[in-house]
């Protein structure tokens, strides 16, 4: 037995199934769905907030869920150091409720994005990474419309020198650049960490890469990490 994961379900979640199903599935780990009103979490050894457009995406993405009654118990998980990973709309939730800096704004393009990218991985000290090695090119599929993650330049900075980048996107070589960043992300990037490197906040869904079945099984690279 491994540790146990849970998956938060909100009111619009739409992807609490496939993170659900990629734990106990192709992880081959205990984990159950969490009610969004559920107020302990001590039977968890790590959370997933997941992708989907919880309560409708209302006001701005992430900005109600914040609010919603699990959001208490799972700061006190994330400040005792329990990892949480927020994938697509769950990373928007994260940056609205103050566990990881910076927001979510719409994509430059003004349309959704729905497509395979690859992003390289450039930390590897977090509860989501460690299992990798910087510069690990993965490939896995995006699917949002705010997904450009802004901060203020001085924010930025601090995030760069204090190795909070987790992941950037790039080419299928590795490269860093603007045509391989999908939604005009500032400085490309895919996912950041909270300073203690246990809460993570990814925009591409390494649940819907956990079987070659689906295209790829690149996802599974990053969740089997947390196992360490």
């Amino acid at each position: 037995m491994g540790p146990k994961i849970g998956v938060i379900s909100f009111p619009g979640s739409n992807g609490d199934d496939d993170a659900l199903f990629a734990v106990t599935s192709n992880m081959g780990l205990p984990g159950r769905m969490i009610d969004y009103r559920e107020s302990d979490l001590s039977e968890f050894s790590a959370i997933i907030l997941p992708g989907g457009f919880s309560y409708g995406d209302h006001l701005r993405c992430g900005a109600i869920a914040r609010f919603a009654p699990v959001m208490k118990p799972l700061k006190a998980f994330a400040q005792s150091g329990g990892p949480i990973l927020g994938i697509c709309n769950g990373f928007q939730i994260l940056a609205e409720a103050h566990l990881l800096p910076g927001a979510l704004l719409r994509n430059e393009t003004l349309s959704f994005q729905c497509r395979w990218l690859n992003i390289s991985i450039e930390n590897v000290s977090t509860a989501w990474t460690s299992g990798m090695t910087k510069g690990d090119v993965l490939r896995l599929p995006i699917a949002n419309g705010e997904g450009c993650y802004f901060a203020a330049p001085s924010v930025v900075q601090a995030l760069e020198e204090n190795g909070q980048i987790v992941a950037r996107y790039c080419d299928a070589d590795g490269v860093v650049g603007e045509g391989a960043n999908p939604n005009g992300s500032v400085n490309n990037i895919a996912a950041v960490s909270n300073r203690t490197g246990n809460v993570v906040g990814l925009m591409p869904h390494p649940e819907r890469a956990s079987d070659e079945l689906v295209g790829g099984a690149d996802g599974l690279r990053l969740l089997n990490s947390v196992m360490n």
